[in-house]
């Protein structure tokens, strides 16, 4: 059997499996290329090749777990977060585009001579928030932390992987109870998927990334009730705290903070026009 055949066999089993079909071809190829250590190009040249003796059962074993709904990034290891690569395993969330709004945002906000000189990452989860802008400022020291060890573990082997890891101090700990500096900047991505949610979520999610960095009470929004007031102390005048949230939340989002002293200076939307990210100062 050929290269391509093989690869053609797995789409069809992945489609069989209940994934979209967008999705079948890419992720039946770049499981190839994991195995095989090759990137598209060269794969493409080998597709008419006879498979090599021992693909079809280490590919045929990445294929099952596909199939079992496992997300491609648990699979592989890995996922690119602003053009950076992040380890990725079952202890964190897999990193997503729409949160590089946060780095978008953090960037408008600190220009030029304004650069931030202390950042707090609140439930850093791979690190991602906190590696990507250690890079981007690269005077800033940063503080990260999560309630997760594990998460912390790979936190740690992303900051060193990215060439950050000695200006960024990992903290495990409930949001900012173990952070007593202040910063020019807080960001956060906790969580905030509502539990009465949890039924209507696909298998790639709900069974297998940390139901700890998802799920924020009936209606995912107990960790930013906690946030808010604990942040008060933490920021320097004139800095700014942005985070994410999830669909609908934003108004909510932005009463709770209201009522800590918290004014919404403005939001972001991601590609489906959806609110995804909140910058708020302190009223003074």
């Amino acid at each position: 059997m050929t290269l391509g055949d093989r690869i053609a066999r797995a789409r069809e089993a992945l489609e069989a499996a209940g994934i979209w079909d967008r999705d079948t071809g890419l992720d039946a190829e770049v499981l190839a290329r994991t195995v095989l250590a090759c990137d598209r190009a060269s794969l493409i040249v080998r597709l008419r090749d006879e498979e090599p003796a021992d693909f079809e059962a280490s590919y045929g074993l990445l294929v099952n777990r596909r199939a079992r709904r496992e997300p491609m990034a648990y699979i592989i290891g890995e996922r690119e977060f602003w053009g950076l690569p992040f380890e990725v395993t079952r202890a964190v969330l897999i990193p997503r585009p729409e949160t590089e709004l946060i780095v978008e945002e953090a960037l408008e906000l600190f220009q030029g001579n304004n650069a931030p000189g202390m950042i707090i990452d609140a439930c850093t989860g791979s690190g991602c928030l906190a590696v990507a802008l250690a890079v981007e400022f690269e005077h800033a020291q940063v503080i990260a932390t999560d309630i997760s060890e594990a998460a912390l573990r790979v936190a740690r082997r992303n900051a060193v992987r990215n060439g950050v890891g000695a200006r960024i101090d990992f903290r495990e700990g409930d949001l900012l109870d173990r952070v007593t500096e202040r910063a020019d900047l807080i960001v956060s991505n906790p969580p905030y998927v509502a539990s009465r949610d949890e039924a209507g979520m696909v298998p790639e999610v709900r069974e297998h990334e940390p139901h700890i960095a998802l799920f924020a009470g009936d209606d995912g929004l107990d960790m930013f009730r906690r946030l808010f007031p604990s942040a008060d102390t933490r920021l320097r005048p004139g800095g700014a705290f942005i985070v994410e949230v999830g669909y609908d939340q934003d108004g909510a989002v932005a009463a709770i903070a209201a009522r800590s002293g918290w004014r919404l200076s403005h939001v972001r939307q991601d590609l489906q026009a959806i609110t995804r990210t909140l910058i708020f100062v302190r009223e003074p």
